[in-house]
């Protein structure tokens, strides 16, 4: 579904990411760990084409078999790739309905916009009053997160990046956050998951956990790889 090879990134002379190769597959979960400064969110945004990475010329960007090294992010977007936001933006006088709308761009009916985001945040206990708000002003770290994640749900893409989805949210939002993405899962997305803890996975549980460090894949492997990253350390891998 989503190939990467010899995948070499650069910020201008200095090299960031190293010849990382990997297949993400259809309808599959993923972890993405490391500990800071590892190269976790370089990684997912090379992949969403942010344009202060540069490629190698032997790196390759394949999604559904075709190469996607050229596609602005919005093209890639298009095409079915969603990443959320570490620290998710703040939008003044625009709500969540606003920015569906003008995202969606005629796919979706306004009224049937509204019905759907309404569902989703009824599914994420998010009240109606927050989503008639300026996006994510004043917002509690979990309600940003939900935002994100009724967003994703929106889009409806393939394959869905949610970059520390876990990060600045209590216990019960993440509770939450974690059966909604489930409910992605079940549809048949390919999840992947940036993390520095073990916490979400322990609620929506990953095909695989992949380990970074220094800009390098050092280790993949199954959920257990993530429980001895928590006993032990980075260090312990």
């Amino acid at each position: 579904m989503l190939e990467l090879k010899n995948l070499t990134v650069s910020i201008g002379r200095k090299k960031i990411l190293h010849n990382i190769s990997f297949d993400f597959k259809k309808g599959k979960t993923y972890a993405i760990m490391g500990p800071n400064g590892s190269g976790k969110s370089t990684l997912a945004a090379t992949i969403m084409g942010h344009p202060a990475y540069e490629l190698n010329k032997k790196s390759r960007l394949l999604f559904n078999g075709k190469t996607i090294n050229n596609d602005p992010p919005h093209k890639r977007s298009e095409k079915g790739i969603f990443l959320s936001f570490q620290t998710p933006l703040s939008l003044s006088g625009i709500n969540i309905y606003q920015l569906m709308r003008y995202a969606l761009d005629g796919k979706l009916d306004p009224l049937e916009i509204r019905k759907k985001v309404q569902k989703y945040a009824k599914q994420l206990k998010i009240s109606e009053e927050l989503l008639s708000r300026s996006l994510n002003e004043g917002f509690s770290g979990g309600e940003k997160k939900k935002l994100e994640v009724i967003q994703a749900a929106m889009l409806d893409p393939e394959i869905i990046f949610f970059d520390e989805v876990d990060t600045g949210v209590d216990v019960d939002a993440m509770r939450i956050i974690a059966s909604f993405i489930n409910s992605l899962k079940k549809k048949g997305k390919t999840i992947i998951l940036i993390t520095h803890y073990n916490r979400i996975l322990k609620h929506v549980k990953p095909d695989e956990v992949i380990v970074m460090r220094d800009g390098k894949i050092i280790v993949s492997g199954k959920k257990n790889l993530a429980d001895q990253i928590e006993k032990e350390g980075y260090e312990g891998v």
